[in-house]
């Protein structure tokens, strides 16, 4: 995998980084939607993301759109007017929930936690307890704070109340487990029923595609609903295209599949078990080399998530000068959110990014730091994270 087309050093959550192979495919020569080349290309996309997902019993979606359309897809196709869905939010992305299920009628409970931490489990089961929930989303990582979900502990609570369990996954596809045929607990019915995502994080691809896996009790709840106040959102509108990519219903996005195809490749070639790992040692490495330059993370260990750090700025950091001076050394990251803007900054790790990409930006970082007077050891940083990284 080669990423020498990359001029900016991109470590926000997301877009990513691109690699070469991903860059090639998407400027290959625009074939007709019907092609025989590109229905084969979206077929081989749609059987990898099934295996990304582990979904071969259910039903998976890829069309033009953001992870924006593909939580609505989650929504409209499983929960109607006036039924009450429960948010658990890790931060200003699980909120977005919020407004989607208005915009369709449909009534919230929201169960938010302090930032940086996870929900209250006893005040969840209480929630459960009280009232009558269709759903309950749970956003996989939430790109606010670098807090991930604790799927072990939330999957058997909520699926116990028969709420459908819809994961967020679009800052966790591709780096963290998200596996829908796993049983949890032991239970064959304690399921997660959909998943949804985008292409744009770590899956490594640009921005443009609405991913979508949904298993048999969320395809059951769509067909108990019937009609839908949708049209390009409406699943059932989608299932024979995605049945044979060769039919049409609205134009695809035939480069972006090129480069989703090429992407997935990708994934597979390294393994999905080796790349969850990867992700998991690069970042626990990282977090320790911060520490060197009195660097913390937003969100504590048992809490924090392998794809990107929220990072609490020393006493005294200004975050403008702080990013700005990393701007124009060319490598970006982003700006903090919600009640932590200004005090820190948001830095992403995943997909195809390199370690040799990480080492650099821990040798701009330190002299971000230095350029407003904070002593740092940029030696010792590198030392710490490649000592981690043969751990």
């Amino acid at each position: 995998m080669a990423l020498t087309k990359n001029q900016d050093l991109l470590l926000i959550p997301g877009p990513t980084p691109v690699s070469d192979e991903v860059y090639e495919a998407l400027s290959h020569e625009t074939y007709s939607h019907t092609d025989p080349r590109f229905v084969q290309a979206y077929k081989n996309s749609l059987d990898m993301t099934k295996e990304l997902f582990n979904c071969q019993e259910g039903e998976v979606y890829v069309v033009a759109g953001s992870g924006t359309l593909s939580m609505e897809m989650a929504l409209v196709n499983t929960v109607k007017a006036g039924e009450k869905i429960l948010i658990l939010s890790h931060g200003y992305f699980g909120d977005r929930f919020i407004q989607l299920a208005q915009a369709f009628g449909i009534e919230t409970d929201v169960l938010s936690a302090d930032w940086g931490q996870h929900v209250c489990l006893s005040k969840l089961r209480e929630l459960l307890a009280q009232n009558e929930y269709k759903a309950v989303t749970v956003t996989h990582v939430d790109t606010s704070t670098g807090v991930e979900a604790d799927l072990e502990m939330l999957v058997p609570i909520i699926k116990e109340s028969g709420a459908l369990f819809i994961l967020d996954g679009v800052c966790a596809t591709a780096a963290i487990p998200e596996d829908m045929g796993k049983s949890y607990a032991n239970n064959p019915d304690y399921k997660i029923d959909i998943v949804l995502t985008g292409s744009q994080k770590a899956l490594g691809i640009p921005p443009g595609l609405a991913i979508v896996a949904f298993g048999p009790k969320a395809l059951q709840a769509r067909e108990e609903l019937g009609h839908i106040p949708a049209y390009y959102s409406d699943i059932k509108n989608w299932r024979p295209i995605m049945e044979n990519p060769g039919r049409y219903f609205a134009t695809p996005a035939i480069n972006m599949i090129n480069g989703y195809e090429a992407g997935l490749k990708l994934v597979m070639a390294e393994g999905l078990e080796a790349r969850y790992q990867r992700h998991r040692q690069v970042a626990q490495a990282l977090v320790k080399a911060l520490a060197v330059y009195a660097l913390e993370p937003l969100a504590t260990a048992d809490h924090r998530a392998s794809t990107l750090t929220c990072v609490l700025y020393p006493e005294g950091v200004d975050d403008g000068k702080f990013r700005n001076f990393l701007a124009e050394k060319k490598m970006i990251v982003a700006g903090a959110l919600g009640p932590v803007a200004g005090k820190a900054f948001r830095f992403g790790h995943m997909g195809n990014t390199t370690v040799e990409m990480l080492e650099e930006a821990l040798v701009l970082i330190a002299q971000a730091l230095q350029d407003q007077g904070v002593k740092v050891d940029a030696e010792k940083a590198l030392e710490v994270f490649k000592s981690n990284l043969d751990k």
